[in-house]
């Protein structure tokens, strides 16, 4: 039997965009299966594994879950400092703005901030004035404040890897058509298959694997030793927002009818969710084991996606 997990975890994209639709937006884990994330694994550029489909990151996902849902919206990026801050006064005067990825670390109103880390995030943001930024950070801060100044130095996003310019602002979301959250989880289905094999016009680094190459060489790097930067990713981020958005897909097929790729998609939750305690603990065969078990369940996926798709024309 699978359960949905409902709680916290690191859902920033997804959460700030389901504030901007308001109550025309489906839930949050129906953003997140629309955005492609849970299709893969990735090995960026030999290292760090992270859950997520090769080649992939939020900023592609957001533009799809937009797209399927039937809404559209301005996108803006780069510039100054204050030219940035000054679109994105100006646009809050219409409404709120999705701004991001921002540097997490940054983000002075956070415990434990203060140096940036290279870790992406999301806010919705309210009002700027001359000195504050108000935000909703979907981290667990509502109404959060931070000075101008410091707010365009984590928006900046120096060390996010994905990000080509700064200052990434979405605004002026207007619906194009009406899409249920349904309609919109049938639409993406081609899509979450093209990921699980493997697409071919992502740009990526040397080195960078996806999938079941992803989980196998993982599994050794594992087993060579794995570094302190990428067990603590791991014990704070990845393997918890990789088992959520696994589980949040299976529970998505589910609702289509899709029953044997939710039964995989479940599978692969329970895997994932399953490494938390032996990433913690150190023990690294156990990790290693449940990488190997993960590796051929993508396959598996895709081709329980490509006969339901099937059944469903």
């Amino acid at each position: 039997m699978s359960v949905t997990y409902v709680g916290s975890g690191p859902y920033c994209y997804a959460n700030s965009l389901t504030m901007l639709l308001g109550d025309e937006a489906p839930p949050p884990a129906v953003i997140e299966v629309l955005t492609g994330s849970p299709y893969g694994m990735e090995l960026i550029g030999g290292r760090p594994p992270l859950f997520h489909p090769l080649g992939w990151d939020p900023e592609i996902g957001l533009d799809a879950a937009i797209g399927l849902l039937g809404w559209e919206c301005e996108r803006v990026d780069g510039g100054t400092a204050a030219a940035a801050l000054d679109r994105l006064r100006r646009a809050c005067q219409d409404g709120p703005v999705l701004a991001g990825p921002l540097e997490l670390g940054l983000l002075s109103y956070q415990p434990g901030s203060g140096k940036a880390i290279g870790a992406d995030h999301y806010v919705v943001v309210l009002e700027v004035d001359d000195d504050t930024v108000l935000l909703h950070d979907p981290e667990g801060y509502p109404y959060a404040t931070l000075h101008a100044d410091a707010f365009a130095e984590a928006w900046r996003g120096e060390l996010v890897s994905y990000l080509k310019r700064p200052f990434r602002m979405r605004y002026g979301f207007t619906r194009r058509e009406p899409v249920t959250p349904e309609e919109a989880l049938r639409r993406s289905l081609p899509a979450g298959s093209a990921w699980l094999a493997g697409r071919t016009d992502m740009e990526v680094p040397p080195g960078t694997l996806g999938q079941a190459e992803a989980a196998e060489r993982t599994a050794r790097l594992v087993e060579e030793g794995l570094d302190p930067e990428t067990r603590q990713l791991w014990q704070a981020f990845a393997v918890q927002v990789g088992a959520r958005r696994l589980n949040d897909l299976a529970a998505c097929l589910s609702s289509l009818g899709l029953d044997a790729a939710a039964a995989v998609a479940a599978e692969q939750a329970r895997i994932v969710g399953g490494l938390q305690g032996p990433v913690m603990s150190g023990d690294d065969a156990a990790v290693a084991a449940g990488l190997r078990r993960l590796a051929p369940t993508y396959e598996r996926l895709r081709a329980a996606l490509i006969a339901g798709e099937g059944a469903l024309s």
